[in-house]
């Protein structure tokens, strides 16, 4: 009887072992199985998590924020360690939000991988997540690159043996996306980042460019494009903080290697990222946002690995100044309020610099075995540790004073959606009438010859303003200014902005004449108007003596006198959103 009750208790431990055995084996991760060679599918990463989900209910939330461009629901994984899961308002838990995003360039999948094991670890009690962190972790952002799947797009990349493409399913570059938002699943994260309105933010990449001894860097929002409490807490504070908490795990981190053109042994500037780029995007809610940049030719599992550490040191950063974190959005949220005069571009300050200790390699040149011409070429047979100098000031290059409100007619719908999906107030106009604003005549603008990210971008834009009556119409959109995305409004509706809407050509209608005049029967009637006006015909004259070609073509002098006149369509020209001035 004894030996027949041993013989079910060992059974039922067998049992138990098996089971063990399995539950973990289901949550060991495609690059652990194969030893940090591969990278997990789109598929993988999907059953993966609803299945960690399903296993730990009261720890993980998942939610969609709406199709991809290929149909693809995208997803959010949620992850609090006290249950209290709300992912209809993120900010009801009264935690630090933390978001992390992940495959905006499938080809560079790190963090895919590293985030992967980060929740695993977390529900499993592998590490600990401090209470008072809310972590949200979209696992792959471009699902039409990453189903595009190869062995070969990134020629520098040294693994895994297999990856996505950077393009989504239309061939755009998500990270160049936010603002114009041409693709779906830029709009699901515009909705996405309004709701959990993120403290942190982490953008996981893998870099490009020169060889060095780094398998991290760095890239921060810059922090006095960011300004505020905000920017001098994350340049003075938090940067530092992680850079030593990552020395402590064997990391030595420098800033984002904005060098492609040379080596790195004399320094560079800090990467100037716009709102087009997910992380200056997030620059516009006052999110200390950064993008995580493993260097491209360490082994795939070194840098998978660099990825988990550092998403763990903002993880526990973050929760040590949270506090502070938080109140240093709130003050700036306060002061915006205020805040009369706005940059709408930057440029480096060279006068200023810091000193950073970076690890390189010896480089030289030799001939081209393809060429025969030299060659760059690194010696890793011959490392070096050098201070260099790091260019990471800059200063307003444009400023705008902020109306009390803008004015958008209703047949701008586009414009409209977006607002709306990054949380914009929109009040609708309701009835008509006579309002006086400032308008914009757009003088002059510089268009790519060729296309960049499915549009003819705009740049150098310069515009005269004018005070003029507009007719108002029911069902015309009014934005008032006093809400948190006012920094927002301005850096998309002020159209000399570097990533405005207009920019973007969401108004290039207004950019083409629709009627003409024939020379000969607006000759009489010219010569009648400037009759009927002499400032007019003082005008032309100054014209004449001041632009000889002009003064010989007939036409362009016709052309002056009915560009000037009440002929001349009132809409050419004519920027389609209106400021209400305070």
């Amino acid at each position: 009887m004894k030996r027949v009750f041993l013989f079910i208790l060992l059974a039922l431990s067998g049992i138990c072992r098996t089971i063990a055995q399995n539950v973990d084996t289901s949550f060991i991760t495609p690059f652990e199985r194969s030893g940090g060679k591969e990278t997990a599918t789109y598929d993988e990463v999907t059953d993966f998590f609803i299945k960690l989900q399903r296993t730990y209910p009261h720890l993980l939330a998942i939610g969609e924020m709406g199709p991809a461009d290929n149909g693809y629901p995208l997803r959010y994984v949620a992850y609090t360690n006290d249950g209290q899961l709300d992912p209809s308002d993120f900010r009801k838990s009264n935690k630090l939000v933390i978001l992390v995003n992940n495959a905006i360039h499938p080809g560079e999948p790190d963090g895919v991988d590293a985030s992967m094991m980060l929740i695993r670890d977390a529900v499993t009690g592998r590490i600990k997540i401090p209470d008072n962190v809310l972590l949200v972790v979209v696992p792959v952002f471009n699902i039409g690159g990453a189903l595009n799947r190869n062995s070969h797009s990134r020629a520098n990349q040294n693994g895994p043996l297999s990856y996505g493409f950077r393009g989504n399913s239309r061939n755009l570059d998500l990270n160049r996306d936010f603002i114009k938002c041409d693709a779906a699943q830029t709009l699901g994260m515009t909705d996405l980042f309004s709701r959990v309105d993120p403290d942190l933010f982490i953008d996981n990449h893998v870099s490009n460019g020169a060889d060095y001894q780094h398998v991290m860097t760095l890239l921060p929002t810059q922090h006095d494009k960011l300004g505020g409490s905000s920017g001098k807490f994350m340049y003075e504070i938090l940067t530092p903080e992680i850079y030593k908490d990552m020395k402590s795990k064997g990391y030595d981190l420098i800033p984002y290697v904005n060098n492609f053109s040379n080596t790195p042994e004399n320094g560079w500037k800090e990467f100037y990222e716009s709102p087009r780029y997910l992380s200056g995007y997030a620059a516009l809610s006052r999110t200390m946002a950064y993008v995580a940049e493993t260097h491209m030719l360490k082994p795939f599992a070194d840098r998978v690995k660099a990825t988990y550490a550092l998403m763990n040191t903002l993880i526990n950063v973050g929760s040590k100044n949270a506090a502070a974190i938080i109140s240093a959005r709130e003050a700036d949220r306060i002061a915006q309020q205020k805040q009369t005069e706005f940059a709408l571009d930057w440029r480096l300050d060279t006068t200023q610099c810091d000193s950073i200790v970076f690890k390189g390699y010896a480089s030289g040149y030799k001939p081209s075995k393809v060429s025969g011409l030299q060659r760059l070429y690194y010696d890793r047979s011959k490392p070096y540790t050098k201070t260099v100098p790091f260019y990471d000031h800059y200063v307003p290059s444009s400023v705008v004073t902020a109306p009390r409100a803008y004015i958008i007619p209703k047949t701008w719908t586009p414009i409209i959606v977006r607002l709306r999906n990054n949380g914009v107030r929109i009040q609708r106009v309701s009835y008509d009438s006579l309002m006086e604003v400032t308008a914009y005549r757009i003088d002059s603008f510089k268009t790519t010859p060729t296309p960049y990210e499915s549009h003819y971008l705009h740049s150098d834009v310069h515009v005269t303003p004018y005070t003029t009556k507009i007719q108002v119409k029911t069902g015309d959109y009014i934005v008032w200014l006093r809400q948190s995305a006012k920094r927002f409004l301005i850096e998309t509706l002020e159209p000399t902005a570097p990533d405005a809407f207009f920019a973007w050509n969401f108004f290039d209608g207004i950019l083409q004449q629709k009627e003409y005049f024939s020379s000969y029967v607006f000759e009489d009637l010219a010569a009648e108007i400037l009759d009927e006006r002499p400032e007019l015909r003082k005008l032309l004259e100054e014209k004449r003596k001041a632009d000889p070609d002009f003064a010989k073509d007939a036409r362009s002098q016709l052309n002056f006198v009915y560009q000037h006149s009440d002929y001349m369509e009132p809409e050419y020209m004519r920027y389609p959103v209106y400021r209400i001035e305070n």
